[in-house]
């Protein structure tokens, strides 16, 4: 039969996987390339691939190469391409057009001309133009520019192969790209000859169940597209109905056998929402949050395969007693086997027994932190636990090889860019690790922590000392976030702050985690340990959901502190102060929304508030200018240079209450901001200015804002501001800061050192972590 020139892409990094897979399949002159595999095929084998490829992002029908140096010799080549021999008749298109070159610069352009084409050819041909369908075309048409040449394809899948027809409709955009990688990372550790073999499977961090899932549609013969309804090669003249008939009853049949096989004729025919006889399923999964464990269920359940498949709340303390389940039900598995070869006389080599597959794929973009040590921590106790000869693999798992003290048997770098991850196989289990003994702090069963270093149990030690007293001193005074760690150890240098959860968020509690990193005369490797250790034991000391607890790193500066980016994602919750709903990012940005160290500030300018006129300067969130309006000011005035801050500040204004022409937001640059203010009647009876030890925003233009260099110009603007009895609460954070008290005496203000009275008790250790006046004019 006639073959066809097709391509198949996929995630980087799966090209030879997705070689293997189409070999197996039948393809023939298969040839792994970048991003993808080309090969040929007749019209069932093009098909075929579509319907069971678990690798394949598309798989597109090369039509033709033409020259492309500019737009007219692009339209020629296209329109002189056979295309009535290619679309079907009646069948809408579209096209997308990627690359380009010097004449081919915008895609949408290429794309018009190629569709121009086609319509061109088909109108001559045909005697009538196809209708032009962008949004749900039958047939996709693919431009590839790359320098003067021009690649046409039609795209037989339509959409992504990676979008699984048990994703939900709710789930997010990277979905997708998560079943790829379970399925490259299974792929990579040889899954489906090991689940042919009756191995188990286990996933000790599953999240929404990509592996989980991808695995027991492995081991049942599911194959990924036999629930789809939508193909691109619906849109295709060569499209054989009948052939794509038989090939989907072919899988059905496979798939009734497969899951048979793999859980038993009667699970089988029971209904679909049955639970799974644990006793019976070598497949599992594991997670702490109750969310992600419905939600990997409900593909399961989507997928056809709930009843082969276990999805339980566990972290690593519990991974060990899974692990064993499910190789004891693959033993038995293998054991009814090797009993039922022998009843038919049938000749049975020697058995050996049932190993386990433990693997794992944090999802895309998982925050770096305490979650991070946890799905570390249970992979590694998932790999302790598995029977001799298993394997272990794992996919953006941080500290895996240091947690097995070797080199990985194997490694791939998966993906590009923003989901790249490297996967790394093991074939020996973990090195025994340190053990910190952790009591439960809700008065339950302690804790055995595995971590790097076994000194870290002094960490332990200190943080659960600290927390004790720091516990029933918020009780007592109705603080509900505060700081329970600062460097109390210098190894171990690190601050740890309790967030409360309010409002929607009631009932959760969080843990913001500032690294402060170590002098260069510290070991880095050894400091990174160190912090891994701190992000193992912080949630298990103080009884907070790994997913819960966010991190960062700091280094300091002159002048103040600069954090590293990590690629942080936004995480808003909300927490109260004083009685006031106050929104808080815990992951988003540099600082969380709340400065916890200024909380006797705020509620001192809440109690000079009442009866005044409120100015916030360098206003940040405005919890000041929550604070001020609670306490009683007739109105306020909010002002900062970032849109964001300011957003976020009316946000938190209105949470309370207090919104209208009396509270006001304006953005701007302060020091021009109070210049231009002076020259109006406009005055305020109390200001709280709060600026930056640094700054040099673009919104600033050429100008830079030191706050030592620049604060007598700041405070002589403020205090012409203020009315005859008012006053001005002046505060930032530069640790060595010194008002220069003979410059703004010549220009009548007077300074006033309160810093004492305003570091609460929770940052005493750190006395220098904010200087506070008050400021008035003589």
């Amino acid at each position: 039969m006639e073959k066809f020139e097709l391509f198949a892409s996929c995630l980087s990094g799966l090209e030879g996987q997705l070689a293997e897979e189409l070999k197996e399949l039948g393809c023939k002159r298969v040839r792994p390339l970048g991003g993808g595999v080309a090969f040929f095929s007749d019209v069932h084998g093009a098909l075929r691939a579509c319907l069971w490829s678990r690798l394949a992002s598309r798989i597109m029908l090369v039509v033709g190469r033409v020259d492309a140096p500019d737009a007219d010799a692009l339209y020629e080549g296209v329109r002189a391409l056979p295309w009535e021999e290619v679309l079907a008749d009646g069948a809408s298109m579209a096209v997308q057009a990627h690359g380009g070159n010097a004449e081919l610069r915008n895609s949408r352009f290429t794309a018009l001309k190629v569709k121009d084409a086609v319509c061109d050819r088909l109108r001559e041909v045909c005697g009538q133009r196809p209708d032009v369908d962008a949004a749900s075309p039958d047939a996709q048409i693919d431009v590839r520019i790359r320098e003067a040449r021009a690649t046409i394809s039609l795209d037989l899948t339509g959409s992504s192969l990676y979008h699984r027809t048990y994703l939900a409709p709710d789930d997010g955009a990277d979905a997708p790209l998560e079943c790829a990688l379970a399925a490259g990372v299974l792929a990579l550790a040889g899954w489906k000859a090991a689940a042919s073999a009756g191995s188990a499977c286990f996933d000790p961090a599953c999240g929404d169940g990509a592996i989980v899932v991808e695995a027991a549609s492995v081991a049942s013969d599911l194959a990924p597209g036999l629930a789809r309804d939508c193909w691109g090669f619906y849109g295709w003249a060569l499209h054989d109905e009948d052939a794509w008939g038989v090939l989907l009853d072919e899988a059905d049949d496979r798939f009734a056998c497969g899951l048979a096989m793999l859980i038993g004729s009667g699970a089988a025919e029971g209904p679909a929402s049955a639970p799974p006889d644990l006793g019976i399923v070598r497949i599992a999964g594991a997670s702490v949050s109750s969310p992600a464990i419905a939600r990997a269920r409900g593909r399961a359940k989507r997928a056809g395969l709930r009843q082969a498949v276990s999805i339980e709340l566990a972290g690593a303390e519990g991974a060990a007693e899974i692990v064993g389940r499910v190789s004891e039900a693959a033993e038995r598995a293998l054991g009814y086997v090797h009993a039922s070869q022998a009843d038919d006389g049938q000749e049975v080599p020697e058995r050996a027994a049932a190993t386990c597959l433990v693997a794992c794929v944090p999802p895309i973009h998982a925050d770096a932190g305490a979650q991070a040590q946890a799905e570390a921590a249970a992979f590694v106790a998932a790999a302790q636990a598995a029977p001799a000869q298993s394997l272990f693999i794992a996919a953006g798992v941080e500290g895996v090889t240091a947690r097995f003290g070797a080199a990985p048997k194997a490694r791939a770098a998966l993906g590009q860019d923003r989901v790249a991850v490297e996967a790394q196989l093991f074939d020996r289990p973990p090195v025994a690790s340190a053990v910190v003994i952790v009591p439960d702090s809700a008065g339950g069963a302690e804790h055995r922590v595995e971590v790097f270093e076994q000194a870290s149990e002094q960490f332990a030690a200190r943080l659960r000392k600290v927390a004790k007293e720091r516990r029933k001193w918020a009780k007592r005074e109705g603080v509900t976030n505060y700081r329970v760690y600062d460097a109390d150890l210098l190894d171990y240098a690190v601050a740890i702050d309790v967030y409360t959860g309010a409002g929607a968020a009631e009932g959760n509690t969080y843990l913001h985690i500032a690294e402060y990193a170590p002098p260069s005369s510290v070991d880095q490797a050894k400091a990174e340990r160190r912090f891994n250790d701190v992000l193992t034991l912080a949630p298990v000391v103080l009884g907070v959901r790994p997913d819960h607890v966010f991190s960062k790193t700091r280094r300091h500066d002159k002048g103040g502190s600069q954090y590293r980016d990590a690629g942080w994602r936004n995480y808003v919750t909300c927490v109260q102060e004083d009685g006031y709903l106050l929104e808080a990012d815990l992951s988003g940005y540099l600082d969380t929304g709340l400065f916890l160290d200024h909380r006797l500030t705020r509620e001192l300018i809440g109690a000079k508030a009442v009866g005044k006129r409120f100015l916030n300067l360098f206003a940040y969130t405005g919890t000041a200018s929550v604070h001020a309006a609670g306490g009683g000011a007739t109105s306020t005035c909010t002002v900062d240079l970032s849109q964001t801050y300011l957003d976020w500040a009316e946000r938190n204004m209105a949470e309370n209450g207090f919104t209208g022409a009396d509270h006001l937001f304006e953005r701007g640059d302060v020091m021009a901001w109070v210049t231009e203010c002076r020259r109006t009647p406009r005055r305020f009876d109390l200001v709280f200015v709060d600026p930056p030890t640094f700054s040099n925003s673009k919104a600033m233009g050429k100008r830079t804002w030191d706050v030592q260099r620049d604060h007598v110009e700041l405070l002589i603007g403020v205090t012409r501001l203020l009315d005859a009895e008012g006053e001005a609460v002046f505060s930032c954070n530069l640790r060595n800061f010194k008002p220069d008290v003979d410059a703004l005496a010549k220009y009548g203000v007077v300074i006033e050192d309160i810093s004492e009275k305003t570091i609460p008790h929770d940052f005493e250790r750190n006395p220098k972590i904010h200087k506070c006046y008050l400021v008035r004019r003589r």
